[in-house]
Order: structure tokens, then sequence, then C-alpha cells
């Protein structure tokens, strides 16, 4: 049974394996949370701004402060900064705290154009948004193969990018 507080379905992704569809912002809330509470070595991001994922939130800052203190391994790739710089002080805190087990690469001018967005859990688990803009989009649980697309498409877009987000403000 779900608690009355949470979105409708929570119990239903949590336990899910598999693929799982979600249409809705707070479904994929629920589905980046269910993805982060199952990540154990890696996990790579990829979205222009990062700005539906609440990466601010203290939520989402005690679960990746968890996935990091293990020793696992934090990759953000985007298109800009600015969404994190102004509205997620916390995340920028736990990347100077854990900026040897993080890293943040910002894309080159001639990979704007890509607007999906996804997560990659030890390349095992994957949520993806087919267009940044829309939050409808998959889970997909214990799923190698739904995760190989988004894992290469990562690999080609990290490599392509730049170093972002430096660990101070200042960039010192």
């Amino acid at each position: 049974m779900t608690d009355p507080g949470e979105p409708a379905g929570t119990a239903k992704m949590a336990g899910m394996e598999g693929i799982v569809h979600f249409d809705s912002r707070a479904r994929f809330q629920q589905a980046l949370r269910a993805l982060l509470e199952r990540a154990h070595a890696t996990l790579d991001l990829f979205d222009p701004d990062f700005a539906l994922f609440e990466l601010g939130s203290s939520a989402t800052d005690a679960l990746l402060r968890r996935f990091l203190h293990g020793g696992s391994v934090l990759r953000l790739a985007l298109h800009s900064t600015a969404h994190l710089e102004r509205h997620a002080p916390r995340f920028l805190r736990l990347l100077r705290d854990y900026d040897h087990l993080s890293a943040c690469r910002q894309t080159p001018r001639d990979l704007r154009q890509l607007a999906d967005s996804f997560a990659i859990a030890d390349n095992l688990h994957v949520v993806r948004r087919f267009h940044a803009a829309h939050p409808r989009g998959v889970l997909a649980f214990d799923a190698p193969g739904e995760s190989d697309l988004p894992r290469t498409r990562f690999a080609a877009i990290w490599e392509a990018s730049r170093s972002a987000l430096p660990p101070t403000v200042t960039g010192l």
C-alpha cells in the first residue's frame, strides 16, 4: 500500500521490473527517484538543462550523497548550466563535496539540437524522456537492452563535451 502523500503508482514503479511508461511530471520524478535508489556504481545523466530533474531538492541530494558516499561515480552532460547555477545551490555543493567522484560537461554548439533526456544507472536501468520539453517517457529496470542506445549516446556526448560547473563559484 502506498502512502497517501505519494503520487499514485509509486509502489508499482518501485517494485516494477521491466518497462514502465510515464506521462506526467510527477511520474517522471517518481521514476527518477526509483532509478536513483537502485543506482550502485555509475550514474550517467543527460538533459539540456536538468530543469525537471529537481537536482537541488533535499530528497535528491540525500539520494545522491548516499550514492556517492559509497564511492560511486556521477557524470552529467548538459547544454546549459544556467538552471543549475540559479536554482540548485544544494546540488552545486554536492558536486564540490564529491568532486573526486562527480563531473559535469557542457555540450558543444553542434550538439545543442539534442532534445531528449535520460538517466542511466549501472548500465542496467534507464529513465528516458523522448523530448526534454515533455515529461513523457519510459523507465526500464534490469533491462540492459533498453539502456544500450542511451549508453552509446551518452559516451559520444561525453567525449565531445567540455568540463563545466567548476567546483567553486569563482572557478578556483
